[in-house]
């Protein structure tokens, strides 16, 4: 195969980047690449917003043809949450002719070495950024979040955590060096002298589960940490959301094939309706290596029976805040409708519990009784949501008929504070749109537990009262402990309280943020600086993106010589 691309043009192209991604991970300071603005596409090679979406509708009815080996058939069938027909089919895997035709690559892609795969990776993500607009359309039209936000989170905030990953594999590959010279004195007699070679080695396959909601941005981090470490990786999209990575398959086949390597280090394996492929490859032994995004029953199932694979893990949580007094009133209320509210609650980080005391907390506004909480808390979501043009543009649209079903169940499980609406989508008259619920409910009564100790995805919240600040840390650490939450955010103007909530999920390891009252919300992390789950908890039993994420997915193997 002759390449377009060398690995040395490659290393002068991005071994900058991949060395400013380097220092933004020892650092942890703010960095990106990849703009978030969409007026700043359209030019230097990449899509303008009129291209991006030309280019996405000449998707629509078409056959995705990646070229790769063993198709047997076509499938397809995504409808967009906001209504239209994508008619995208794409090919399904004979697997036992595709995966043994992954794995013919592998040695030349183990050879080429750490930095030859680290900007062959980032390529990839290059023209994955250059095509942002293309795929904005292509997330928003399979997850249902509002444009914009489509077009950050599936598009630069993506490709950060993507070129994360690969600066951490990166990073663990050459903390062993290429070679050693190894004597030992002998004393009289002549040393003992050995040359060493290492060489970091994949441990096969690997299998990406991708996700309804985020495709991108919880697909990317597994699939650049595996590939970069010297692994094949096999793209399983939720079948609802296919095309996002569908696309970025055939990027990633199309930069390989140009750098001289085999395009089929990368494939997809589409689905038939019902057909439970996940299942199926899970448990091939070519399979070594798993990263999963999506329920706990199936996260737990994939933990038990997938023995033979690496498996990492983001499941459900019970996203918790305790509200325990505030400085800022106004700004704790405003931050916390936004975080109730975004993409329609249907982010992995988005508050569930608010943990309230029942006599009330202390503000600048003088006290406040739970009621008048919850009352206030109510007002805000409702005037943040209330002109329907900007509520569509930050709820987007009800990813799946099973969220609709648990909003709509809500008001049966306690006191309304908060009733759901209907907003109306003129651009997209079928999608459907709802407003978030906030339900009461009484943390001392058994009843209750039974309802906010079990994650309800969606734009459902629970306020519950609780006897005190410290019964509120309790529950905190149960359903931390029980239960495993992605994100928990504190409310505080006490020292020694904010060390209490702290030292909590410092023992129960639980990503903590305090005191947000400005445009920093608790569903959100940035790459290179915030991890994204702990690993540490049942939520997941990895985080995004450190070391442990991408270590395990090689070995290191050695070979000495004597002389």
């Amino acid at each position: 195969m002759v390449a377009e691309l060398t690995a040395h043009q490659l290393v002068e192209k991005h071994r900058p980047v991949l060395d400013q991604a380097l220092e933004a991970i020892r650092t942890r300071a703010y960095w990106s690449p990849h703009p978030e603005h969409p007026k700043a596409y359209g030019e230097h090679g990449s899509l303008s917003a009129a291209e991006g979406k030309s280019a996405f509708d000449a998707l629509l009815g078409t056959r995705l043809d990646l070229a790769q080996p063993g198709t047997d058939d076509w499938v397809g069938g995504e409808t967009s949450p906001y209504g239209i027909e994508l008619g995208v089919t794409y090919p399904h895997p004979d697997l036992d002719v595709l995966l043994p035709a992954m794995r013919a690559g592998t040695r030349a892609w183990r050879d080429a070495g750490a930095e030859t795969r680290a900007v062959v990776c980032l390529e990839i993500l290059a023209r994955i950024s250059a095509r942002t607009h293309e795929f904005a359309h292509a997330v928003m039209h399979t997850s249902g979040q509002a444009f914009m936000m489509a077009f950050q989170a599936g598009g630069p905030h993506a490709q950060d955590r993507g070129l994360e990953a690969v600066a951490y594999a990166y990073a663990e590959q050459v903390r062993t060096p290429d070679t050693a010279e190894w004597t030992k004195p002998q004393g009289k007699r002549d040393p003992l002298a050995l040359t060493k070679r290492f060489t970091p080695v994949g441990r096969g396959v690997a299998l990406v589960i991708g996700c309804n909601t985020f495709p991108t941005w919880n697909g990317y981090p597994g699939l650049f940490a595996s590939l970069a470490t010297g692994n094949a990786v096999l793209v399983k999209p939720h079948p609802r959301a296919v095309l996002p990575l569908a696309l970025t398959v055939q990027v990633a086949r199309e930069v390989l094939a140009d750098a001289g390597f085999d395009p089929n280090l990368v494939a997809l394996a589409a689905e038939r309706p019902g057909e439970g492929i996940a299942k199926t490859l899970a448990l091939r032994p070519e399979i070594k290596i798993i990263d999963y995004t999506g329920s706990t029953a199936f996260g737990d199932w994939l933990e038990t029976h997938a023995r033979q694979a690496q498996v990492y893990t983001e499941k459900a949580g019970v996203n918790t805040v305790v509200v325990d007094s505030t400085d800022d009133y106004t700004g704790m209320l405003s931050n916390l409708a936004f975080s109730l509210s975004l993409y329609s609650g249907q982010m992995c980080t988005t508050p569930q519990n608010l943990l309230i005391p029942r006599d009330g907390i202390t503000t600048d506004a003088g006290p406040k009784s739970y009621e008048e909480v919850v009352a206030d808390l109510s007002a805000s979501v409702a005037g943040l949501l209330g002109d329907d043009a900007r509520a569509g543009g930050l709820l987007g649209a009800l990813v799946n008929p099973d969220v609709r079903a648990r909003l709509e169940a809500a008001p049966g499980l306690g006191e309304v504070a908060l009733a759901s609406r209907e907003i109306s989508n003129p651009e997209f008259p079928d999608a459907v749109v709802r407003t978030p619920v906030i339900v009461k409910l009484d943390g001392a009564k058994p009843d209750a537990e039974a309802v906010y100790l079990e994650e309800c995805f969606g734009p459902v919240s629970f306020a519950v009262a609780v006897d005190s600040a410290a019964d509120a840390l309790e529950l905190l650490r149960r359903t931390v402990r029980d239960k495993g939450v992605m994100t928990v955010g504190a409310y505080t103007t006490s020292d020694e309280f904010a060390e209490a909530v702290e030292e909590v999920c410092l023992e129960e390891c639980a990503q903590l943020s305090l005191n947000l009252t400005g445009g920093v919300y608790v569903n959100q992390t940035a790459a290179f600086s915030d991890f994204h789950g702990s690993g540490g908890n049942p939520a997941a039993n990895a985080a995004l993106c450190d070391g442990a994420f991408v270590a395990n997915r090689f070995r290191v193997v050695e070979v000495r010589r004597e002389g």
